[in-house]
């Protein structure tokens, strides 16, 4: 309770500071509707949206996929504003298991958009903190360039994992969303990062929870 109603002051606190720098929407439009999957424009990068939280009305990509400030859609009309982010990704084509990977961007919608936690394909994209990771285990990832691709996670590492068995990326891809499929939902468990070797990989849902609640100062009550 106490991580929701920090995360709820935040996204309200953010949200006055940063939207009023959001161009007017234009008068009788009808509204934009932001949803996990979808593609998104920072500055000169394009990138896919990973988890829409509908009541917070905040949005999570990759860090790496951060531009300037505001956030548009594929028509170039603005969804919200960038409000935090880690980003370590490192440069190369490889990196050891043992090193730790950040890689999230926090975006605060703006006021008038829809919000829908729903997939392109139907599928409803959930947050559950009990979700864990294994080796073997079926996960699916949804980019805007290669639709949803499902396989089979290879290797849970410090704060990261790599996918295979079916797993696919391309460029445009990164920020979204990592799920196990559950029959219709998903549990979000990752947001795509990178491809190291031929492996794709995604940074951890669990771990990028931990680093937004470290960012904005959040405790567990001790009680």
């Amino acid at each position: 309770m106490v991580r929701r109603l920090a995360l709820r002051a935040f996204a309200a606190s953010v949200s006055v500071a940063v939207l009023g720098w959001l161009p007017p929407a234009p008068a009788n439009a009808d509204p934009i509707l932001v949803f996990p999957g979808m593609e998104i424009h920072q500055d000169t990068r394009l990138c896919t949206l990973g988890y829409v939280d509908p009541g917070m009305r905040v949005a999570f990509t990759a860090g790496h996929c951060r531009g300037a400030g505001v956030v548009f859609d594929r028509d170039n009309r603005p969804i919200g504003r960038l409000a935090t982010f880690r980003d370590n990704t490192p440069s190369g084509t490889t990196v050891t298991t043992d090193q730790v990977i950040s890689d999230y961007e926090a975006i605060v919608l703006d006021d008038s958009v829809a919000v829908s936690n729903v997939l392109p394909g139907g599928r409803r994209l959930e947050n559950n903190p009990g979700a864990a990771l294994q080796q073997g285990q079926p996960v699916c990832h949804f980019g805007i360039i290669t639709g949803e691709t499902c396989g089979t996670v290879e290797s849970v590492n410090n704060g990261w994992f790599t996918m295979s068995h079916g797993v696919q990326s391309q460029r445009g891809d990164s920020g979204g969303p990592v799920y196990l499929p559950s029959g219709g939902t998903g549990q979000i468990v990752g947001i795509f990062n990178s491809v190291w070797g031929d492996l794709p990989a995604a940074v951890s849902w669990r771990a990028t929870s931990d680093q937004v609640r470290q960012d904005l100062g959040v405790t567990d009550n001790p009680r």
